[in-house]
């Protein structure tokens, strides 16, 4: 067990083994027959004793016994001391079987039982605890026993808070202390129980004992893992934010009501195409919340009225929370000569209603108030059958103009008109903990080396950065902390998966986190503008970064071309929230199945995909998203009737989560070669299944 090689058994050792087994079966088989004609005589009893006391982990034992006592205690003659005995009997009997195995499950949960009948004394029971801690004091059944027996017995938490201490100044090592201590400090701060009202006092004083334990032995995880947790209460806001939205606060948005071939001086940033007028409206939170409806959020218009808007969360579960919450909004479908332009105004906070699932309403009042030109740009003949495929080559592609006179989509982040203060006091003590605490770990790591200790500063440094974004889009940490991460993958290639994440998400944060940086993955699309379906949209290359997960969304929301090309992302999970997204480039990636690409499906804008060269029916089907029998029974989409897409059994079980993920989007260019599903069976079953699509791998579909 936990890599310990199993030894041989000596001969006197086997002989006592297997008489120890004789006696075993011989206890059980005479139990089982007590148990079946429901025997509950004192014999019976002791058999059954004698068994748990040998077998400790038998369940059908503890249930015999638990049936033993509600027999007695049905008896009409039985006196509140026999009561007592009976019950007393039974602690006895779970005393004696944890003298064999202190870690058994079911004799801890029997003596829980037995406790809540309300007949027991509870006095002897801390006392025993005591025994079996100082045996283990890190066996979590115990500690789990004493929350329950301290309930019971209404011990306060600050006394059994300073018991941690104890057994903590005892050995640093005891990670079910540092565990017990977390539950109590965080019941002792959601009261404010006198001495715990301040929180930055209460975690500032957690923060000094626990570097005790660090810099005593920087080795051991157990106070690590303690400081990792108070370094997330310390960055803990409790009521949620609105962290980004689209339209941004600030900004003036085009919407052409038709793909135009002239007048190309328009905004690249700020250009939406919608041949409908619909608009969409995105609001992205720090947390998922739910309560987002015409109640709660409030938008304004000349010609809206905020009854008929529906806001629906992008949940992939099909849940009622969600991060991010999208509305659309139907323009005027009139003739227009020139262009309108239309001020709207969303306001949320005004009124309670959204709430985290912790419980924490949104209570800042926030307004985001921009300008939309809606244009009504005549489409020339035969335009749509003279647009041109995309090409995702380098030649194809110049960088953005550094000179150009059009405002960034970063010039309005951070402008969500929020009124009401975010705890001006804590965010200084935040900032002031973090900066010192990576000041400390930097001494700390240039003496030791130490994965967990660099795991943590880059950690804080992440932290430091995410406070700073608050006030200026900046990182400052960022090119040490990815240091850090390549120094772990080398170091713990075991845990390379999990740092090539960590690396990930900071990269991106570094990419986004200002408009000179993201400068320098911003792209013209050099071909024929008029007959693009890029038209002239910046694109944002984010290509041969290496990255293995996406992050920083909440700042991409305005992207509606993305080359994710040339990485190792198993997953896009998070993309469902850049809902302006028309073109997207994941080829030479390693995505292993169809259903990794779930996160597309509530995208309608999406127009060009290419998914080439990646790992697509090389491995087998994707269960952990589909739990269920049969694909065809999954609730993700029950309107899909597979026999208009495909005939026979084999293709259903060989291409139903392609053409569950697929079916919904409007696809009019796809390219899928390069990967092990890419046969013709499944080209043709794709043109049937997709009936915009009008290339497929470069050819033209007939």
């Amino acid at each position: 067990m936990h890599g310990r090689p199993r030894k041989a058994l000596k001969p006197e050792d086997e002989v006592a083994s297997a008489a120890k087994a004789q006696k075993l079966q011989a206890l059980q088989s005479l139990f089982l027959s007590n148990h079946h004609s429901r025997n509950y005589c004192k014999e019976a009893l002791d058999v059954n004793a004698k068994l748990l006391e040998i077998n400790p982990e038998s369940y059908t034992a503890w249930n015999y016994r638990k049936l033993a006592v509600q027999h007695k205690l049905t008896q009409s003659d039985l006196d509140p001391d026999s009561v007592k005995s009976v019950l007393d009997e039974e602690l006895r009997v779970v005393e004696s079987a944890l003298r064999q195995n202190f870690k058994s499950y079911g004799a801890w949960h029997h003596r829980k039982w037995v406790l809540s009948k309300g007949h027991s004394s509870i006095d002897y029971e801390l006392r025993l605890l005591d025994r079996f801690q100082k045996a283990d004091a890190r066996n979590f059944h115990a500690w789990n026993y004493r929350r329950f027996v301290a309930a019971l017995m209404k011990r306060s938490e600050e006394d059994e808070l300073n018991y941690t201490t104890d057994m903590i100044d005892n050995n640093f090592s005891n990670y079910s202390a540092w565990h017990n201590r977390s539950l109590l400090l965080s019941s002792l701060l959601e009261k404010k129980v006198q001495g715990f009202s301040s929180k930055e006092n209460a975690l500032s004083d957690e923060i000094e004992l626990v570097h005790q334990a660090i810099f005593t032995d920087p080795d051991d995880q157990s106070a690590w893992f303690y400081y990792l947790w108070l370094l997330d209460q310390t960055m803990k806001i409790e009521s949620p934010l609105l962290i980004s939205s689209w339209p941004t606060h600030g900004s003036e948005v085009t919407l052409l009501r038709e793909r135009c071939r002239a007048n190309f001086s328009l905004s690249s940033f700020h250009n939406l195409h919608s041949d409908s007028g619909i608009f969409l409206l995105i609001l992205y939170f720090s947390e998922v919340v739910e309560g987002v409806s015409s109640t709660t959020v409030t938008v304004e218009s000349s010609f809206f009225t905020n009854e008929v808007l529906i806001w629906k969360p992008l949940s992939t579960n099909n849940s009622n929370a969600s991060k991010v919450w999208i509305a659309h909004v139907n323009f005027p479908n009139k003739e227009l000569q020139h262009s309108e332009t239309y001020s709207m105004e969303i306001s949320l906070g005004h009124s309670q209603g959204i709430t985290s699932s912790s419980g924490y309403s949104y209570s800042h009042h926030t307004k985001i108030a921009f300008k939309v030109c809606v244009q009504s740009l005549g489409k020339e003949k035969n335009e749509e059958q003279d647009e041109e495929l995309i090409s995702w080559k380098d030649e194809n592609f110049h960088n953005f103009e550094t000179q150009s006179p059009e405002p960034s989509p970063f010039v309005y982040f951070g402008k969500l008109n929020i009124n009401e203060d975010h705890e001006p006091t804590a965010s200084e003590w935040r900032a002031e903990t973090i900066t010192n605490e990576i000041a400390l770990f930097r001494e700390l790591l240039s003496e030791i080396t130490c994965k967990i200790g660099k795991l943590t500063l880059a950690r804080l440094m992440k932290a430091h950065d995410a406070l700073l974004s608050q006030s200026a889009n900046k990182t400052v940490h960022s090119e040490e902390s990815l240091a850090l991460y390549t120094d772990l993958i080398e170091l713990d290639p075991f845990h390379s998966l999990y740092y090539r994440d960590a690396y990930s998400l900071v990269l991106l944060e570094q990419v986004t986190s200002s408009w000179e940086s993201l400068l320098r993955y911003s792209y013209h699309y050099k071909r024929d503008l008029t007959l693009s379906p890029l038209g002239n949209s910046v694109c944002l290359r984010l290509n041969n970064l290496s990255l293995s997960r996406i992050g920083a969304i909440d700042k991409l929301l305005w992207v509606q071309v993305l080359d994710l090309s040339h990485n190792q992302l198993q997953s896009i999970e998070g993309l469902e929230a850049m809902q302006l997204l028309s073109c997207l480039n994941l080829s030479y990636n390693n995505l292993r199945s169809f259903t990794a690409l779930a996160p597309l499906r509530p995208i309608r804008s999406l127009k060009v995909l290419d998914v080439s060269y990646n790992e697509i029916g090389s491995h087998s089907i994707d269960t952990t998203r589909y739990l269920c029998p049969s694909p065809l029974s999954h609730t993700e989409e029950n309107s899909w009737n597979s026999q208009e897409v495909v005939t026979g059994a084999d293709n259903v079980t060989k291409y139903w989560d392609a053409v569950l993920i697929l079916k919904g989007l409007n696809l009019k260019q796809l390219d899928i070669k390069g990967n092990a599903i890419a046969d013709e069976q499944f080209k043709s079953i794709l043109g049937n299944s997709l009936p915009a699509l009008k290339w497929l791998d470069g050819e033209v579909l007939h």
